[in-house]
This record gives C-alpha cells, sequence and structure tokens, in this order.
C-alpha cells in the first residue's frame, strides 16, 4: 500500500491537475447553490423574503455579514482564476522535478498555489469593502448589479480603459510565461516559504492583470453566473493566447464602447 501510494505521489501532474479539478468544481457547486438561494429569495412564490433577508444576507454592515460576503468573494475568485493559474502550476510541477524535491514533491507545489490563492483573498476583502460601500450609496442594488446605466456606464468604460494600460500589458506578460517568471524571480526554491512568497509575487501581478475585469461584476450582478463564467474564460484566453495584447485590445474596446453607450442612454 505504501509503495502504491508514493508511486501515485510521484506523478505530480496527475495530482495536482485532479487537486485543482476539484478545487475548481466545489467553488463553482457553492456559486450555483448561493445563486440559486438568491433567486428563490426573489422569486414570485416567496414575495416577502427578499424584502426581509436580501438586505441581511448581502449588506455588510455588521462583522459576522462582512464575513459571509468576503466568504462569497473569496470562493468566487478561487473558482474563477484557479483555471487561470493552471498553466503556471504544472510548470512548477516540471520545474520541481530535481533531486532535492523527491522526498515530498508536492509540498513546495501546495505552498505556491497557496500563496497564489492568498493573493486573490487579498482582492476578495477589498472587493467585499467595496460592495459595502456601493449598497450604502445605493449604487448597487441588493441584488448586486448596478442600480443605474450612469453607474454601469463608467465602470465598463474604467475597466476597458485599465485593458489599455502598459500596466495591465506588463502584469500579462507575466501571467503569460510562467517559466520566466520563475527563472527572474530567483528560480524554483524547495522550501515552503520560498514557494510561498512566489506564488504570492506571482498572485499580485494576477490581480494586477485581471482586477478591472473582476469590477464589471458590480454592473451586471455580482452572482451573475453567465458573467462571472464569461470573466473566467476571458481571463484564461488573455493568459494562452499567443499573441500578447489582442484579447486585451479587444476586450477593452468593447468595454469602453459599451460603457459609453449606456452613458448616452442616460442624456449625458
Amino acid at each position: 500500500m505504501t509503495r502504491a501510494l508514493e508511486k501515485v505521489l510521484r506523478r505530480e501532474r496527475v495530482v495536482v491537475f485532479g487537486a485543482l479539478a476539484a478545487l475548481i468544481i466545489l467553488a463553482w457547486s457553492y456559486l450555483i447553490w448561493l445563486s440559486w438561494i438568491m433567486s428563490s429569495a426573489m422569486s414570485d412564490s416567496m414575495p416577502g423574503m427578499a424584502e426581509m433577508q436580501m438586505p441581511q444576507m448581502l449588506r455588510p454592515w455588521t462583522a459576522a455579514e462582512f464575513s459571509t460576503v468576503f466568504a462569497m468573494w473569496s470562493v468566487m475568485m478561487v473558482g474563477m482564476m484557479t483555471p487561470s493559474i493552471a498553466p503556471a502550476i504544472l510548470t512548477y510541477v516540471r520545474v520541481s522535478r530535481h533531486p532535492v524535491t523527491r522526498q515530498a514533491p508536492l509540498a513546495p507545489i501546495g505552498w505556491f498555489v497557496g500563496g497564489y490563492l492568498l493573493a486573490w483573498l487579498g482582492f476578495a476583502l477589498i472587493a467585499s469593502a467595496a460592495q459595502a460601500a456601493l449598497l450604502e450609496a445605493d449604487l448597487i442594488t441588493p441584488m448586486l448589479r448596478s442600480s443605474s446605466e450612469l453607474f454601469g456606464g463608467i465602470v465598463f468604460i474604467l475597466a476597458g480603459g485599465y485593458q489599455l494600460t502598459m500596466l495591465k500589458d506588463t502584469c500579462l506578460s507575466l501571467c503569460q510565461s510562467p517559466v520566466s517568471f520563475i527563472n527572474d524571480q530567483g528560480g524554483f526554491k524547495p522550501s515552503a516559504i520560498a514557494a510561498l512568497k512566489l506564488g504570492l509575487r506571482h498572485g499580485f501581478y494576477c490581480v494586477g492583470c485581471c482586477w478591472a475585469m473582476m469590477v464589471i461584476l458590480f454592473a451586471v450582478g455580482v452572482m451573475e453566473l453567465i458573467w462571472i463564467a464569461v470573466i473566467s474564460i476571458w481571463a484564461l484566453l488573455e493568459k494562452i493566447f499567443p499573441v500578447r495584447g489582442t484579447m486585451t485590445q479587444v476586450s477593452g474596446v468593447t468595454l469602453v464602447v459599451v460603457g459609453i453607450l449606456l452613458l448616452a442612454r442616460t442624456g449625458l
């Protein structure tokens, strides 16, 4: 039994791929369940439930409510961004294959993934605070979508404009080339702290690359599963598309145009 387990663990890529797939499935299962709960609360069959429960569920005025919203954003970020980090993780697995790490092949990889997700948990914290502020200012509804075309248009223009900046291009270049990133950061190191720092650093660049796309959710609906899926797929395509900048230019121009159309409908 021990030898069989060791043989499986040596197949790092298989084990890591399976773990990532399980993480994504669990995160999306939670998001689908939460979306169903919110839809049920707003259905005609429960006319008074929305008014009574949605402010309590979604307005993070207390520490407990804020924690609930933070958990929602955290799981959402795990579900949306884990597919994007898969190429970098599999590259990390390949780079880590040397005699020093053969005794514990998966440990540094786990710390690397943990550091990456920690960066996105930081973004989830900021997004939760932003949600609280936007709700208080009545810029988004209790169902977590834009309350006006003016606000929605501004969000789209800001997100699209960032897609066309040099900062976006720089962050994307580091996300697209995981081998170069690892080498530029000093190469693979077997220690847990080094792997955690490397994953955290990579996560920060990924946040810098994708945060504007996440902000669009405040305009179209934070719990709109179709939009969550579209943004998640687009973030992955940006990282794997061979010609850097093409995807970001298309998305940037498109978002700005949509934002301008929304503003035009307000009569400004």
